[in-house]
């Protein structure tokens, strides 16, 4: 089954691939996406080490003046349709010889380069590393400059689309709280959904059931508008909070990427900022304000409340990932994944817990396992020394992919594959838990 499974992967990324950068999955997805790239690359590294550093340099052309990697890089023939909805060049940070997106993505871009550079002899890895840590560095700079406002160790994102989980509980339960615009309400009751779903690229493309809604989807265009408003201009934004979250899932991902960062610069011997550092330090402590001990879980956290918002996701689980909460911690959430925990389901890990009230397990973010977490979770399953369970874990996804094939989500009951098909980062990362 594994070479079969390596052959037919690498099949998936060829073609997807564009050249500098791999799209992930033809027409539903024909741009380059942040976080994307990173997961790939990670996968390419074992079948094209040239390749794998190539996806990862051609981010750099995206990068904003002050620091900000988007979350998209548009490079198709759609480039300036979809340009022109976004009006990025708003900014007078956004860079002139590319069109992008005007919002970020999970960090995962330290991570990636380090993976990458592990398969590099030490010369290439440190000229590698160099190479990389600029556009490193200035990112991250720029999310604890620009989104720690508050300087709590803990990064706000403006809108969902920045988390990479757009619809998952805790975004649509901040969604109601801060108010679904009248236009949309009024949408809605006028039963306009047949309108909106032919402006709606993902239901042209997948069943509409396996993706948000068309209340959920107007809801978050209607907040893009207003990031365009203030020019995507964080502090801006952030003084009168709308749509914001600390998300947990996005800070995990940053603590375990500011780890990464250290470790290149140490390897590059390169000394990193002081303030960075400082910023650095205190993240590493930051999740244990989002901890919820009746519940034994962590939760993301609303900006504008200073709340928690209780609603259980996946998210939990990125905390092995990030490696910095006590081993306790982390027994709890192990104790989650068993077979008798809450997160129970034939084809693990689901999105959602099935006592969710939003659980559906065809439904996007609100059910569905995903290739991408259940990769994080490994690795944050085998940081704290629970081997047996990320091979489990490892072994499972692997059957799964060979059963479905390469889709973007899966049904977590019956293991029926999702969404896209072809999709680039469930094949990259079936790689990667083939070779590793």
């Amino acid at each position: 089954m594994d070479q079969e499974l390596l052959s037919s992967a690498a099949a998936v990324l060829k073609q997807n691939d564009r050249g500098s950068y791999t799209v992930l999955a033809g027409d539903l997805y024909p741009h380059q996406w942040l976080w994307d790239s990173c997961f790939i690359a990670i996968g390419l590294r074992h079948l094209d080490i040239e390749r794998a550093k190539t996806e990862l340099e051609s981010l750099k052309r995206g990068q904003w003046s002050n620091g900000m990697l988007p979350d998209m890089i548009f490079g198709s023939k759609r480039a300036s349709l979809d340009g022109l909805l976004w009006d990025s060049a708003i900014s007078p940070f956004a860079p002139e010889h590319v069109t992008t997106s005007g919002i970020t993505d999970p960090p995962m871009l330290a991570e990636a380069v380090m993976s990458v550079g592990q398969k590099l002899k030490l010369p290439e890895r440190r000229t590698w590393y160099k190479q990389m840590l600029p556009t490193i560095i200035h990112f991250h700079q720029w999310l604890y400059r620009e989104r720690d406002v508050r300087h709590e160790g803990l990064i706000t994102i403006i809108h969902p689309y920045e988390s990479g989980m757009d619809n998952s509980p805790p975004w649509i339960e901040e969604l109601k709280d801060h108010g679904i615009p009248i236009w949309v309400k009024a949408a809605e009751k006028l039963k306009l959904g047949r309108l909106i779903k032919h402006v709606r690229r993902d239901t042209r493309h997948t069943p509409a059931n396996q993706r948000m809604s068309n209340v959920e989807a107007l809801a978050f265009w209607s907040a893009l508008r207003h990031l365009q408003h203030k020019a995507y201009d964080s502090k801006k934004i952030l003084s009168k909070p709308r749509l914001d979250l600390q998300d947990l899932a996005f800070n995990c991902i940053l603590i375990r990427a500011n780890a990464c960062l250290k470790d290149i610069a140490k390897t590059a011997g390169v000394d990193l900022p002081k303030e960075l550092l400082g910023d650095i330090k205190r993240g590493e402590e930051a999740l244990e304000q989002l901890w919820d001990e009746p519940s034994g879980q962590y939760y993301s956290r609303s900006f504008a409340s200073g709340e928690l918002v209780m609603q259980p996701s996946i998210s939990t689980f990125l905390t092995l990932y990030a490696g910095t909460i006590p081993k306790e911690r982390a027994e709890k959430l192990v104790g989650l994944l068993s077979k008798r925990g809450a997160y129970k389901s034939i084809w693990p890990v689901p999105s959602v817990p099935a006592n969710s009230e939003y659980f559906d397990p065809e439904r996007y973010w609100q059910g569905p396992v995903w290739v991408n977490m259940n990769w994080l979770i490994i690795q944050g399953l085998r940081r704290y020394g629970f081997d047996k369970e990320a091979d489990v874990l490892r072994d499972r996804t692997l059957e799964l992919v060979a059963k479905s094939g390469y889709h973007e989500y899966f049904n977590p009951l019956d293991g029926t594959g999702l969404g896209a098909k072809n999709f680039s980062w469930t094949a990259a990362l079936a790689i990667d838990l083939l070779k590793t």
